[in-house]
């Protein structure tokens, strides 16, 4: 029977996490983490890094893997699942996941924080459609088109700065008589010639028909109010960095949080709960960058090494031990999938897939919908080494007069509801192993009772949930909906990769990614778990 006790549990895996990760590992504890979505956390959007000690200059994802090599080298074990519950006030910490439970003498929860709305009407109607909070994953959409920036902290004013090489001009809207971040930061953009700053200002409303075409200002001090209004119908972007929302719902009846809903914690990063620790932006602190993260992981990691033995003793605890992996493989966040020979796939990816398709119980044809374009001809070629990965796996090439597609059969030629119109690389390589798992493997746990709402959907239902593959928060919702194919033989689930297809993004007027659009008709803008669109289905 698998020990799914640890010594210690890591809920979170962005810096904060890892940090913790590499001290508690690194003392022979038994360490595993569990993050929802991607190892290294919203830091890995960052192109640029250049204030970490020690180092003069990297991006985001460069410095996480590195952190999560370390962790793995030291023996910590790495989960990507959905925590469902947690329950913090036994001795015996215990963590129920979409991938089953585990328990642990000590927790440290770093679950960090997401993008703050700040209410403003319009902001709701026009997310997608002109209203974004990812400069990384959305800026692409407002090339030379006109771009306001909202707020005055480090993320405005380094966004604003990287908004500049889409927009043809950046207006930063700052609430305060300057910005609220170091002076260096807000130098560059001050300085920076495609960018304005109206001080003590906010932005009143949004409004447009499809799509965004008017906003209104206000200058707090003297109270005017002023307009901007898109030229010659076109639209133009607006960019909300209001700070960020702590992820503390799953505990905010089990330990104390202030006011804004941040965990408090002491000097030693300890709360008000026995055996559980905070680290990184989910805590009270002044000051949210990556070197105060791992920092904050590793001072919680240190005061669990002193109570994790006394736990362990007083409750005759038999934690797993740990497992040394010396191996030097990276995290792959985005799965950089082409390595120096220009093969889709490179040896060390396919060397960390081996474990994975090990493990697939069934054949699973993937036919390749030939439509005679250069995006069907790499498709082909990207098939043709893939399959190499599992004797489980083949592909076929249809011709076809539709587009180009890759879409899943079962060894009785069954079609599974499930299609990809596009390379699935960058983010979405992870999206479409897991589909390959899904499918041909044991799949991974669902919970029983979102199991039952998706069996219960008797209309047909089709999904297309349109991505780019440099977004981080679309292989969610791809992989939510493929599941939820995979359930349901009433739903289909579509990817389709808008650098292929341009004419989406006129005929839905979308301006953000994830785009999740129902039976050609509802569409629905950001990341989203199973069960919400679960939800949205019913």
């Amino acid at each position: 029977m698998t020990n799914n006790l640890y010594d210690a549990i890591i809920v979170g895996g962005g810096p904060a996490g890892l940090s913790a990760a590499i001290y508690l590992a690194r003392a022979k504890f038994s360490v595993l983490v569990i993050e929802k979505e991607k190892i290294g956390g919203q830091i890995t959007i960052t192109s640029e890094v250049v204030n970490y000690p020690g180092i003069l200059k990297t991006s985001g994802k460069e410095l996480t893997e590195q952190m999560y090599q370390q962790a793995r080298n030291f023996g910590a074990e790495f989960l990507i699942a959905n925590v469902t519950k947690l329950d913090l006030k036994q001795p015996v910490k215990v963590i129920n996941t979409d991938k089953g439970e585990f328990k642990a003498a000590g927790i440290v929860l770093a679950t960090g924080s997401h993008p703050r709305k700040i209410g403003f009407p319009g902001e709701k109607e026009f997310q997608g459609r002109g209203v974004a909070y990812c400069a990384t994953c959305d800026g692409e959409f407002f090339t030379d088109k006109d771009i306001f920036v909202i707020g005055g902290g480090f993320a405005a004013a380094e966004e604003a700065v990287f908004l500049t090489k889409y927009g043809r001009k950046v207006t930063i809207i700052v609430r305060e008589d300057d910005f609220t971040c170091a002076k260096q930061v807000s130098d560059q953009a001050k300085q920076h010639p495609k960018i304005d700053i109206h001080y003590n200002s906010e932005i009143v409303a949004v409004n447009g028909t499809n799509q965004l075409q008017q906003a209104t200002f206000k200058n707090n001090k003297t109270g005017e109010t002023w307009q901007y209004q898109a030229p010659d119908n076109d639209t133009f972007g607006v960019f909300v960095f209001a700070g960020y929302q702590p992820a503390t719902s799953l505990f905010q009846d089990q330990v104390e949080l202030n006011e804004t809903g941040n965990l408090i914690v002491d000097e030693n990063q300890k709360t008000s709960c026995p055996g559980v620790y905070g680290a990184g932006d989910v805590c009270v602190k002044d000051l949210r960058q990556v070197v105060t993260a791992v920092s904050d992981g590793a001072k919680a990691a240190t005061s669990l090494e002193k109570y994790i033995p006394t736990i362990v003793q007083e409750h005759n605890l038999k934690p797993k031990k740990i497992e040394l992996k010396n191996d030097t493989s990276t995290t792959n966040n985005d799965n950089s999938d082409v390595d120096e020979n220009n093969y889709f796939i490179s040896s060390q990816i396919k060397a960390q897939l081996k474990p994975i398709f090990d493990k697939l119980e069934r054949n699973l044809i993937l036919k390749c919908y030939d439509d005679g374009s250069k995006l069907a001809n790499e498709m082909k070629g990207f098939l043709e080494e893939f399959v190499t990965l599992s004797d489980k796996l083949s592909y076929t090439v249809v011709s076809s007069s539709s587009i180009a597609a890759i879409s899943f059969y079962d060894q009785d030629d069954n079609y599974l509801n499930i299609a990809y119109h596009g390379i699935p690389g960058g983010h979405e390589f992870n999206s479409f192993v897991i589909a390959v798992y899904n499918t041909a493997g044991a799949k991974q746990p669902l919970q029983q009772d979102i199991l039952k709402q998706i069996q219960s959907i008797e209309k047909p239902i089709d999904i297309k949930v349109i991505v780019s593959l440099s977004c981080t928060m679309c292989p969610e919702v791809v992989m939510a909906t493929q599941r939820i194919a995979i359930e349901n033989k009433n739903v289909e689930a579509q990817m389709f990769d808008l650098a292929h297809f341009p004419n989406l993004k006129e005929q839905y007027n979308i301006m953000s990614v994830p785009c999740m659009v129902i039976n050609d008709k509802d569409v629905y803008f950001g990341k989203k778990d199973i069960s919400q669109i679960v939800e949205i289905l019913k």
